[in-house]
């Protein structure tokens, strides 16, 4: 199975079955005023090796591209964006430790940055599934929306053989987006394709960590 989950900026090439968040770039570009005190024209640095690494990156200079978002980091070595970036890099290439310690960074730096929380949620999905559904639950409460998160919770839940808080999360993945409907695994389409009952309770069932009895 593939899928991407696609974000701002310029999405990697991923393996089969990966599903982590395209490398991305501050959504507050600096001010375009001619006049900037230092810390402005470190801003503006930060920001134009950020764009320079995407570019690598489309163009498939991994290297060169790790080299430009460890440049950021000599800038601002806070730089979520820039640490973010590398987790993506280091959890494409296999380096699982590598990447964990980015993404930890980034948190450091925002802890309710969605992109790290997911990301480092299907780092430990199968070492450490209570941890991931932290993880995904966190960034569920940031952002309600992220369909492909509350996929994720349904997946972990179901391995965990909590299926009746599996189906809920499935469904509401698939509520938010329809074109996920295709990927719920077999046993759980049929709930998928109803209405839930009065009684039930979607975020009750993403939220708890009571399992089914």
């Amino acid at each position: 199975m593939r899928r991407i989950w696609t974000g701002v900026g310029a999405a990697l090439a991923l393996a089969a079955g990966a599903v982590v968040w395209a490398v991305v770039t501050p959504s507050d570009p600096a001010s375009n005023d001619t006049a900037f005190d230092n810390v402005n024209n470190d801003r503006l640095k930060t920001d134009a090796l950020l764009e320079s690494g995407l570019l690598l990156v489309r163009y498939q200079d991994i290297p060169n591209a790790k080299a430009t978002f460890e440049r950021v980091l000599t800038l601002d070595p806070k730089n979520k964006f820039a640490w973010y970036n590398l987790g993506v890099l280091a959890q494409n290439e296999g380096r699982r430790a590598d990447a964990r310690k980015a993404y930890d960074a980034a948190l450091k730096t925002d802890s309710s940055y969605t992109s790290a929380l997911f990301n480092k949620a299907l780092l430990l999905k199968t070492s450490d599934p209570d941890e991931a559904l932290r993880l995904l639950r966190r960034a569920v409460i940031v952002d309600p929306k992220a369909s492909t998160a509350y996929f994720h919770i349904g997946e972990t839940l179901a391995g965990k053989g909590q299926d009746k808080q599996a189906r809920e999360a499935y469904r509401h993945a698939v509520e938010l987006n329809a074109s996920l409907r295709s990927q719920v695994p077999e046993s759980f389409q049929e709930s998928v394709d109803r209405s839930p009952a009065p009684n039930e309770d979607t975020e009750a069932a993403v939220n708890s960590e009571t399992p089914d009895r």
